[in-house]
């Protein structure tokens, strides 16, 4: 196979148990759970052979095999996504080249952030990991600082050279910009997207590294590409007019049903 997408999904999250099964109202006033949205933004993307949810919860594989979705068993040990996306891939046996982790609470994730994602990945032969990085307006600046000022762990941010290789990820916003920027206007801050592109060497590589220490301060998993000196290829992608956020904390559902309103998403 070519390209493989991994949803990864545990019931056991620390800041928003059972956020997984969370229902979500688009526009038209239809609930659909988190991670059905998340598998219909899998399957929105192009160019892609299998898209598979990764759970270790019966809860979640029932209501994902419910609506049609392949699902893998993987085990309560993955302390993260990479690490339950690199155990579904062995689990399953398949050959591949990429495989993509789409978090599976990023509903709002457009076909087209996957699509150049990819993309970026195949057009660096040296790179083994991407993730796609969102040049933020004044607004969504100003909404992840509201977040930290009122003690919320929101998005994350991300620093990269000249080169699009990664500096650091953080879930500070970063970097420090004095003043205020206007909210149309486009901040130097950029909005790290919740995907990762891997090819199997480096996934299977991080699955046998320790937990890093900025990894575990942060609460970011690709910090441990970076503590093992594992360069992350950041691939800017375009709004183009769409929102975009992720549901991180109970207060993003308000957030993300307001967006999905605005842009008409059912």
């Amino acid at each position: 196979m070519s390209v493989v997408i991994v949803i990864p999904a545990r019931h056991a999250s620390t800041r928003y148990p059972g956020k997984p099964l969370v229902e979500l109202r688009g526009a038209g006033g239809a609930a659909r759970s988190l991670i059905r949205r998340s598998w219909d933004a899998a399957m929105a993307v192009s160019g892609v052979d299998l898209v598979v949810v990764a759970t270790d919860d019966d809860r979640i594989r029932d209501h994902a095999e419910g609506f049609g979705a392949q699902v893998v068993m993987t085990s309560t040990g993955c302390r993260n996504g990479t690490e339950r996306c690199a155990e579904a891939i062995a689990n399953l046996g398949i050959t591949h080249e990429i495989v993509v982790n789409l978090q599976g609470d990023a509903p709002l994730t457009p076909a087209w952030f996957v699509e150049d994602l990819v993309a970026g990945l195949r057009a660096a032969p040296e790179a083994q990991v991407a993730t796609p990085v969102l040049r933020c307006s004044g607004r969504m600046r100003a909404d992840l600082i509201a977040d930290r000022h009122a003690g919320r762990v929101g998005g994350t941010t991300a620093v990269f050279g000249h080169d699009g290789q990664a500096l650091y990820f953080s879930k500070e916003v970063v970097p420090f910009v004095p003043g205020d920027i206007d909210d149309d206007a486009d901040s130097p801050v950029f909005h790290h997207v919740g995907v990762y592109a891997y090819r199997p060497a480096a996934l299977a590589a991080y699955a046998a590294w320790p937990e890093g220490t900025l990894e575990k301060l942060e609460g970011l998993e690709q910090l441990r590409f970076l503590e093992r000196g594992r360069p992350v290829l950041c691939v800017k992608v375009e709004a183009r007019g769409r929102q975009f956020w992720e549901l991180n904390n109970p207060q993003d559902v308000e957030r993300l049903e307001q967006m999905m309103s605005d842009m008409g998403l059912q």
